[in-house]
Parts: structure tokens; sequence; C-alpha cells
């Protein structure tokens, strides 16, 4: 059971009768219990839980389409059975009832297990900014887990459920999910309702979806995509026209100068190689301008934007600002420098914006960029928690701003072992064709889903060999790890080789040669990769270096890379080094003497 990782087999689990609905729900709540990754701020009770059960177990799970399946809230989002903190424990308040959309997720018989923990009153994007303890990322607790939706993002990320319920209003429901190699969906403002959520900024604020797979997104979304007449900013669901497949895609890539990483070299080429691979699959890239969007970015948390999170919990604050965490408390307590006139004058100017951003994606379908720039550890962040924060919103905090739908998909993973993500957005009422799109991109890579092992489709996966710079923390390992590669042995070849150092460069690339007369063994690494990605990764490789069969040291044969003998000509031999970490460390040594 502790395999399933999409609603489709969990539903067709409950409907075959291999799956009992009880048993299987104590085991995710008895899951959530157990977190050690400060998650969840509270959970239902066994009795609140027995009442779902067996209240299920009256229905036919053919009738509902998420039957038994368990998910997570964010804490500033209504639930009957429990409190609503915002992430302030003086602020907490017993809802009478359910947020509409929570209402519309249990009639279809999703099961709630509580609510998540959260970047206090929805204000950040790093997870860290909760008298909860801080949002561990799921692939590593020293990093952050991103935020707000921080519990939201890591309970779908363990598998603890199988979605969850975020907000975004400035990334909110983007960052976490790449941080957590899980998908986020930035719905169209107004497509969810927001009646029975604490506001951050009403105006801008969407209910969100985290999950695993983007089959799951569409099955939430045709589930809770109705029509709230009593929310003042709910929309009808009109969905606009839009290519759903990658081949022929026109893409906006924002110009080289408008990327920021902040140093972080494993992501810049990490979103390089999710360009590579999206080309591959038909996409036509063309250069795109981002810099408005960036510029109406900057309105967020320098305009008056500020001054609704002061509206939201103005008589709170007022009473006593001091019961916010202290950065809350900055952020939102300079919302008071703000005029009325402010606030128009900056509207003028984000609707300038608007009408010059729509114009610029009306040239392209869809528009990529990273879901962020960098990611820190906790400790980093604490450290620096404004900038470094402003640094992970680069990318997002236009995109309510200027109305506009998007999705956070996972891309690959950095040679830390990090996941990387990217986000693709498009205009208002375009969820469908975006989920279309995540859903061709999560086929042709098979990826892991969240922190699990398990892929969307097991697909067939093939053993190469590398001796040079596609070795583990070499130059070129992030073509591997970004395909999903993964270590699976390392050792020697069979005494039948000479390794040569290649002209050319960068990179520095080595040559193996078979030569059975005087050959050595060579060190070497064996990657598990699928199958499908060795055709973009063979393209990548220059002459005169190819794919063959190599012999290892007990005698089995593995694809690898060879060379050609031709590319010998003006190389040096470096055969009796043993392999090319030996020959790097030599060079690097003799680079150091000459220095000197």
């Amino acid at each position: 059971m502790n395999t399933l990782v999409t609603i489709e087999q969990l539903l067709a689990g409950y409907r075959s009768g291999e799956i009992d609905v009880r048993t299987f729900l104590r085991q995710k709540y008895q899951l959530a219990q157990e977190d050690t990754h400060n998650t969840w701020i509270s959970l239902i009770s066994e009795s609140q839980l027995d009442d779902y059960i067996s209240d299920l177990e009256t229905k036919d799970s053919q009738s509902l389409p998420l039957y038994g399946v368990p998910f997570a809230i964010k804490d500033n989002i209504d639930l009957q059975d429990l409190p609503t903190t915002a992430g302030c424990k003086e602020y907490a308040y017993q809802p009478s009832k359910s947020a509409f959309v929570v209402d519309l997720l249990i009639k279809a018989g999703a099961v709630p297990l509580g609510k998540t923990n959260l970047d206090q009153f929805a204000t950040g994007l790093v997870g860290v900014r909760s008298p909860w303890g801080a949002g561990k990322n799921s692939f590593d607790p020293d990093y952050v887990s991103g935020g707000s939706s921080a519990g939201s993002a890591i309970s779908v990320a363990l598998n603890q459920v199988f979605f969850s319920l975020g907000t975004d209003t400035a990334g909110s429901g983007r960052v976490p999910a790449a941080f957590n190699n899980i998908l986020g969906l930035k719905p169209t403002k107004g497509l969810l309702s927001c009646r029975g959520v604490v506001p951050a900024c009403r105006t801008l604020d969407c209910v969100t979806f985290f999950a695993r797979s983007a089959g799951d997104l569409e099955t939430l979304i045709d589930v809770a995509a109705v029509y709230d007449e009593k929310d003042g900013y709910a929309r009808e669901n009109v969905q606009q026209t839009l290519p759903d497949e990658f081949h022929g895609l026109k893409v906006g890539v924002p110009a080289k100068e408008q990327l920021a990483f902040f140093g972080n070299e494993q992501y810049k080429k990490q979103f390089a190689l999710a360009l590579e691979r999206m080309k591959a699959m038909g996409a036509e890239l063309v250069e795109f301008d981002l810099q408005p969007f960036i510029d109406a970015a900057k309105l967020l948390y320098q305009g008056p934007w500020v001054a609704e999170r002061y509206a939201a919990i103005q008589s709170f604050f007022d009473e006593d600002s001091s019961r916010c965490l202290p950065v809350i408390e900055t952020i939102i307590g300079g919302a008071k420098n703000y005029t009325a006139a402010d606030t128009f004058n900056y509207m003028y100017q984000l609707q300038d914006y608007k009408v010059q951003c729509d114009k610029l994606l009306r040239e392209v379908d869809v528009v990529i960029t990273p879901t962020a720039g960098s990611t820190y550890t906790i400790e980093a962040l604490e450290s620096n928690p404004i900038e470094l924060n402003s640094n992970l919103g680069y990318y997002t905090n236009f995109m309510n701003l200027l109305d506009y739908t998007a999705i956070a998909i996972p891309s690959s993973f950095c040679e830390s072992g990090l996941p990387f993500g990217f986000t693709l957005f498009a205009p208002a009422f375009t969820d469908s064709a975006l989920l279309k799109l995540a859903k061709a991109w999560q086929t042709e890579t098979c990826l892991p889903l969240g922190a699990t092992e398990q892929c969307l489709l097991e697909e067939e996966r093939i053993d190469l060999l590398v001796c040079g710079a596609h070795m583990q923390g070499l130059a070129l390992n992030h073509q591997l790890t970004g395909v999903g590669a993964k270590l699976k042995a390392t050792g020697e070849t069979a005494k039948s080789y000479r390794m040569y150092a290649l002209a050319g460069g960068p990179p520095e690339r080595p040559g193996l040669v078979r030569d059975e007369e005087n050959g050595q063994a060579i060190e070497i690494e064996v990657w598990s990769l699928p199958k499908s990605a060795l055709g973009s990764l063979l393209c990548q490789i220059p002459h005169p270096l190819g794919l063959g069969k190599v012999e290892l040291k007990d005698g089995h044969w593995v694809t690898g890379f060879i060379c050609e003998p031709i590319g010998t000509n003006g190389a040096e031999d470096i055969t009796e080094l043993g392999g090319w970490r030996n020959y790097l460390a030599v060079s690097q040594r003799n680079v150091n003497q000459t220095a000197i």
C-alpha cells in the first residue's frame, strides 16, 4: 500500500477491493502522527477520523471521485473540525463551518487529516516563519521547505497524503512545490473560492493544489472549480484555448541577462537542461523580455499591496502587534507608511505594466522560468531572512498582480540531491492546457514523485558506464542527475583499456579505447537512467566520443562512453594514472606548482 502515489491508483485499489479504506486511512493517519518535518499544526482526532471512515463505508466507492483520498489543509483555510491559526497561536479561532473548497472536497469523498504548518499569516516564501518550527525540506531537513504553504507541500512529498490545499499570493503555492519535487497549481484568480480563507491580500489570493501527478490535479480541479456566488472575487470558469502539447509550442525563455540564480550554479545548469529537453520534445524556444514582469513584481512588497496584509488582521495587529513574529511585525507594520494616494498611483503603474506584459505574452504560447532561482539552508535563511526570502520571489511575485495562471513542475535533480523545478505561465483561464503540458512533461521525464522512489510510469531503465566528466561531482554529472539517473556502482574496467586526455574543452574529456595487449584497468562508475533519456544524452556527446560496450573487471559488459581510435591523435596518454579523477588531481597540482 505504501507504493501508491496517485489518486487514480488509490481509487483503483478501493474499487477492486484490494485496499480497505479503514485500514489505509489509519495507516496514513499514523504516518502523519510520526512526522518529524514540522509538517502539521494539528491533526483531527481518532474519533473524527472514524466518523469520516464510517460515513465512507456506507457509500459506493464508484460514486465519489475522491473516495477515501487523504488530504491536508494549510492552516489559514477553515476546517470545521479544527481551529484555524494562520500560523499564530494568539490569533486562533474555531470556525463554525469549513471553507467552501474544503466542503466540496469532503463531499467528493476526500478525508482531511489535519492542518499544516505555514509562514505566519502566509507572509513568506520560506516556511521558517512559524511558532511551530521551520518546515524541513523533504529531501534534506537542513534546507528550507519553501513557503508559505510549507507543511502542505511536505505532506504530499512524503506521501503522508495524496494532495493538499495551499494558498498563493506571491508564490506560496509554487516555491514549496519546487523545493519538494511535486506539482503546484496556482490557478486563475477566483477559479477556486477563497471563502473561508484567512486573507493575505484579498484582491490577489488564490487557493492552490499540491499533488504528485498532473492527472491528480485535473481530477481535483474538476471537483473544486465551482463558482461561489458568495465570494466577491470568484470568477466563472471559462477556459481559454492554448496548445496542450510541446510539439510546436512557442515557449518564451527569459533573456540571459534577466535570469537570476543568486550564485546557484546547480540551478543554472538544471534550467539549461530543462530547456534542452523541452526543445527535444518539439517546443520552439524564443527569447522573451521578462523585465516588465520583474518590475511589476517589485510592487508587491515595495508598494501599497502590503497594506492588504495589514487590513486582513488590522484589529488583531493594532491591539498588540508583538504577538506576531518579529519579521512579520516588521513587514505588516510597514503598511502604515502608505497613503490612499500612494495606492492609486501604484495601481496606475501596475495597469501600465499589465498592458505591456499582456502584449508580450501574446507573442508566445507560454513562458518558462525557474520556479525559484536558488534554495537555502534554514540556517542561512534565518541569518538573512528578508533578502533571501525576496530572492525566492524573483520569478513568482508578479503572477497574481498581473492575473496569470501558473504551474510549478518538477524538472530534475541537482548533484546535491535536491530537486529543481520550473514554472510555466500563461494568461488567465489556461489552467486546463497547462495541466496537459505538465502531464506530457511528467510522462517524458518519468521522475520519482515527491520524495518517494515511485515513478508515474515504471519506465524501463538502462545501465550506463561513465569514466570522465560525467562521474559524480564532476563537470557534466548534471546531465545524468538531470534526467533522473542514479549511481548504481563504482569499480574498474577489465585490464584491456587505455585512457587519453582529449584535446579541446572546456570541459576536459577523456577517451577510453580498448587495447587488449597493452591495456590497464580504469576507474569507472555505472549509473542507472531511464531508457528514454539515452537519446537526448547521446545528442550531447561530441565526436570522437560515442556509446559502445565496455568490459568490466568481473567480465560483464556494460553500455558506456568510448572513444574512436582517431580521437587519440594529439591526445595525452594518461592510462598509468588509472582514471580520470587521478588525472584531474595531478593536473591541479601542476597548475598550483606553476603558480608558485
